[in-house]
Order: structure tokens, then C-alpha cells, then sequence
């Protein structure tokens, strides 16, 4: 059973909403004409040990809560107040929510030039249609969902209860254990994420309106109300948009950075052209990675669309066991997910292939986005080493597909420093968190200044010694 509740919004006013043994007094709505009172809430998320609140309200028999903001905009010259009501509500699968009116506000949020194809319907309904996130793998979809009075979707949150904390990059995992020393839970918490994909982009996916910056307030205010009456740990967005990050941070999250590597098109015409950018040992090195690949009989092909048939599939899922049991323990993702994927997305799809005779041997998973060429998955034949492989199908043929598509950014996934040299530098990621308990909060306000204080001193040293030649960066 999801969250019901009965909400009524009226002028904006703070309450006082215990939690814990603890009371904690939430601030004012921030917008003009926001405000909210609770008169009834039944809590049960069906988690843990935690007891159920439960208060006398026909609202009861509701399976999800809902907020109703009603947000006003005095017009400067005729001084009359145009007023519009956003429900606000949540979805126990994207499935509930039709896919182009999703679609819709995705490609509104990021633009037609910016599509990011992890924000898709397709790609997130693949992940639970596939069983790779669902509630019995510790991602319970609970997709935020807002209305306007004529029912149609003005904004939609990829949004998860999370029992643990595998799958997202941004490791909070000491929080977590720092609660438990205390005897305080920390799991379940509300996370805004694309599950198993460490991409940048917007989490409030809001439509092109005149309402859309109140919208987002709207939005924010009851992520942070749900939150708190749902007697959660903390609410965390990660890997947001620059712009987003900022905008959360002003609403009283915590604001944390973190790095990736990530390739620029300087408007190469071919891969020898980025080289000739490259100092001369750097670019020395690239090339002899790159003929090792032919010395071991390794043809490499790069499959969009219709070329990636189901024995490809097979195949990469076979690569990707291989890589989760050596590196990670577990996979995160099954072997629908790569066949549903397929069919779904198509040429958004870029599968690099390593094929020695008639045998492929080792895979590299991409996804192609308005100007971005997204790297995301690597796997080759268990109990096989080819050197050097892992750097052509990740990254020089990544590199050659996104000057040959007119892209004009590759971004090869978290870590690895061992990217810099082959012309990946470092940029930084974001996110930010909410966390309920005041002295909890204290403590990792501190611990992430100083983090961003180190992580900030080594993205310069990386730059200051990267591998380009002195003028072109």
C-alpha cells in the first residue's frame, strides 16, 4: 500500500510534524500563494519494522497522496490575478502514466538538441518492465506526477523508495551507517535518480508553461513534504542539471559535487585530427593501443537500430555477467532489460562489437543522445584478455561515432582516471540532498564542504596536467 493522504493548501503558514521521538518544523512554502496544512495522513510503505500511522479520514482507502497547490500571477499591468490549481500526485509504475505525455515533458525539459534518451519513457519503463528496478530489488518506482485543472501533465519526477543504496554513484553508504550507530534508520529514503546510470540531466521534467518556475516550487515542496510525513530519512536528486542543482540548493538541500570524465568534439573532421590536439608521447600512446587490436585478428563494428539482433543480446548479457561477477557481485540489470531495450529504442542504441572469425568477444553499450554520446556498459568473454580492447570499444570507438554523428560530447560513465590520458577530462557532477534529522544534517553539511574543497583541488590538478597540448583546452 502506497501513501494516502488528505491535504488541504491555504495560506502559508509553518507546522510542526514529529518524527522519530523528534519534532522538526518545516519552513514556509517558498512560492507567493503557497501554503499547506495536513488534516489527515495514513502512512504505510510496507518496509522494515516500522510502525503504521494511521488516522481516521475516508482518504484511507486512497493509494497514493496527493498535494493541490493553487499558484497565483498578478498581471504587472491590468493588476488582475490569474490563478491555476496543480495536483500533485504519485505513480507506483511509470506505466501508469501515458508515455507521450511523459515524453513530453522530458523533451520539453532538456530540449530537442539536448534529448537525453535515459529520461525517456522507454528507457524507464524498460527498467521495470524488465524486473531491474522494482520494489522486490530495492527501487520501488513512486513517480511524482503534476496536473493542471484540465488533467493534463505539466511535470513528472523519476522518483524511487529506496531500501539501500547500490546502483546510484553517489555513495552515501557512511550516512547510512552513522544512522544505524545512533539506532536511527536511515532506509527507506526517497531518491531522484535514473536507476544504474550515473547521466546528468534535469529530474523535474516540467512542460513549457508561463507556470513552469512555480510548478517547480510546487514540485519541490511536495517532494519535501512527502518526505517528512512519510516519516522518511532523507530525499536525494542525484546527478541534476547544473541549473536544478542551484535552484535545490536555494530550497534547503545540501548541496554535493563529484567528478566525471568526459570527451569534447572540437569539431574534428576524423579521429587523426583529435590526435594531432594531443601531446606527442599521449597520442604516441593511442596509436599503438589502437594497432594492437588488429595484431590480434579483432574486427570491431559499431550496430545501431535494426543491425543489433536478439544473438547480440545474448551475447553482451553474457559480457555484462562477466564484467558485474569480477567487479560488482551482482548485476544490476537482467537479460529483458537488453532485449526490451532494443526493441523500444533502436537507433538511439549503439552497440560496439569486437568480433574475432565469426565469434563475438566483447561489447560496448552506448546510447545517443541529442549531442551526447553516452557510454554506459562493457563486457567481454569470461576467462579472456585482449589488451588494450577495453580502450577501443569504450572509448576511441565512442570518440569516432560521436565526430562521425556530429556530437559534441562523449561521456564515458563514473571513474577512472586511467581516461585522461586518452583525452577524457574531468568535469564535475552534482547533486543534493534533504535530510529530516537537524543534527544529522549538521554533520554532513560539514563532511561535504570539506569533500568539495578536495574534489574541486584535484579536478585542477587533472586539468593542469592533462594531455592536450598547451592552447587547446
Amino acid at each position: 500500500m502506497a501513501v494516502a493522504a488528505a491535504v488541504r493548501w491555504c495560506n502559508p503558514s509553518p507546522f510542526v510534524i514529529g518524527f522519530g521521538g523528534r519534532k522538526s518544523k518545516l519552513e514556509k512554502a517558498e512560492s507567493p500563494g503557497i501554503g499547506i496544512r495536513i488534516s489527515a495522513l495514513f502512512w504505510n510503505w510496507e518496509f522494515g519494522n516500522r510502525n503504521s500511522l494511521s488516522f481516521s479520514s475516508s482518504t484511507q482507502k486512497q493509494q497514493q497522496q496527493q498535494f493541490t497547490f493553487t499558484l497565483r500571477d498578478r498581471d504587472a499591468y491590468t493588476a488582475i490575478c490569474n490563478c491555476k490549481v496543480i495536483t500533485v500526485s504519485f505513480a507506483s509504475s511509470i506505466s501508469d502514466v501515458p508515455s507521450s505525455e511523459w515524453d513530453a515533458c522530458a523533451l520539453d525539459a532538456t530540449g530537442a538538441d539536448k534529448f537525453n534518451p535515459f529520461l525517456s519513457h522507454a528507457f524507464l519503463s524498460t527498467l521495470e518492465h524488465s524486473r531491474s528496478a522494482v520494489k522486490e530489488t530495492g527501487w520501488k518506482p513512486h513517480h511524482l506526477v503534476a496536473k493542471d485543472e484540465a488533467n493534463n501533465v505539466v511535470a513528472v519526477v523519476p522518483l524511487y523508495l529506496k531500501t539501500h543504496s547500490y546502483g546510484e554513484f553517489v555513495f552515501d553508504h557512511s550516512w547510512a551507517n552513522a544512522y544505524h550507530s545512533y539506532g536511527y534508520k536511515y532506509y527507506p529514503k526517497l531518491q531522484s535518480c535514473v536507476p544504474f546510470t550515473p547521466v546528468t540531466g534535469p529530474r523535474i521534467l516540467l512542460r513549457n508553461t508561463s507556470f513552469k518556475h512555480q510548478i517547480f516550487d510546487s514540485v519541490v515542496s511536495a517532494m519535501k513534504d512527502l518526505t517528512a510525513t512519510s516519516q522518511l530519512s532523507s530525499l536525494h536528486v542525484t546527478f541534476p542539471s547544473e541549473n536544478e542543482w542551484l535552484k535545490f540548493t536555494e530550497k534547503g538541500f545540501l548541496p554535493r559535487i563529484g567528478m566525471q570524465y568526459h570527451w569534447k568534439n572540437r569539431n574534428y573532421k576524423n579521429f587523426d585530427e583529435f590526435l594531432m590536439d594531443m601531446k606527442q608521447s599521449k597520442r604516441k600512446n593511442i596509436r599503438q593501443e589502437r594497432k594492437k587490436i588488429s595484431a590480434q585478428n579483432l574486427i570491431m563494428k559499431r550496430l545501431r537500430g535494426y543491425e543489433i539482433k536478439a544473438r547480440h543480446w545474448d551475447s553482451f548479457y553474457t559480457f555484462y555477467r562477466n564484467t558485474t561477477d569480477n567487479k560488482w557481485g551482482s548485476p544490476h540489470l537482467t537479460r529483458d532489460f537488453f532485449h526490451e531495450l532494443g526493441s523500444k529504442m533502436g537507433d538511439h542504441l549503439l552497440l560496439v562489437v569486437a568480433e574475432e572469425g565469426d565469434e563475438l568477444v566483447a561489447g560496448a553499450l552506448n546510447l545517443i543522445g541529442g549531442d551526447t554520446l553516452f557510454g554506459r556498459l562493457w563486457g567481454c568473454q569470461p576467462r579472456t584478455y585482449y589488451p588494450s580492447l577495453h580502450f577501443e570499444a569504450c572509448y576511441y570507438q565512442a570518440m569516432e561515432a560521436a565526430i562521425e554523428l556530429n556530437l559534441k560530447t562523449v561521456e564515458a560513465g563514473a571513474q577512472g582516471e586511467h581516461k585522461i590520458q586518452r583525452g577524457y577530462l574531468p568535469v564535475t557532477t552534482f547533486s543534493c540532498h534533504y535530510l529530516i534529522d537537524e543534527e544529522f544534517r549538521n554533520a554532513i553539511e560539514d563532511f561535504l564542504i570539506r569533500e568539495a574543497s578536495q574534489v574541486k583541488l584535484v579536478m585542477k590538478l587533472l586539468h593542469d596536467s592533462g594531455p592536450f597540448k598547451e592552447g587547446v583546452m
